[in-house]
């Protein structure tokens, strides 16, 4: 799949790596215990396998999400979750103006639509979805996957998944996408 990426966007999908690698691979730590994001030394917040950093629920409907990075935990340059039980549904076609989105798919099988093109990826698979580039996803093959998705800078994402990823939460349409500094493409994939 041919899709510009520019080097500024690459750097910062390093950020998706694992949390104790992060301060490391990005440049931040220093030698005052501190990062140039300004998280005190010790703030340091293992998640473990299957658990949400604030053991919280989110559910989206076709999958349940953990919060893995909180916005705060990297001075708003990250957000991490992870999709649990992915099934064959996914959100709205849309895009992120000034953020980065990376996709890692850890078990089963996702069909990703990154501007006109789509491309199904399986385990061990990822892909950047680049800031102003509409992109979608929706589960598809016999099991729900699995998979990491990293958001850089973090934005307003936390706070997005925090008020549609609950039981009756709003529809993903254009009025709350746009609230949370996304804009609505179209409807959601359909698998198969």
């Amino acid at each position: 799949m041919e899709v510009p990426l520019r080097r500024r966007s690459f750097l910062k999908s390093a950020a998706a790596l694992p949390a104790g690698l992060q301060a490391f691979a990005l440049g931040q730590a220093t030698t005052s215990g501190q990062t140039s994001a300004g998280a005190a030394a010790g703030s340091v917040h293992p998640v473990g396998a299957g658990q949400d950093r604030l053991a919280e629920t989110h559910s989206l409907g076709f999958s349940t999400i953990l919060f893995k990075v909180l916005t705060r935990d990297a001075g708003s340059g990250l957000f991490v979750i992870e999709h649990k039980g992915l099934g064959h549904g996914g959100p709205p076609v849309h895009l992120h103006p000034h953020q980065d989105e990376w996709f890692y798919v850890m078990e089963g099988e996702v069909l990703f639509q990154l501007g006109g093109e789509r491309r199904t990826l399986r385990a061990g698979e990822s892909v950047l979805g680049p800031r102003g580039i509409a992109h979608g996803f929706v589960g598809v093959g016999e099991k729900p996957a699995h998979m990491i998705v990293a958001f850089t800078p973090a934005g307003k994402i936390e706070e997005f998944f925090r008020e549609v990823a609950v039981p009756n939460g709003p529809k993903m349409d254009a009025p709350v996408l746009a609230k949370y500094d996304m804009q609505y493409v179209g409807p959601p994939l359909v698998s198969g």
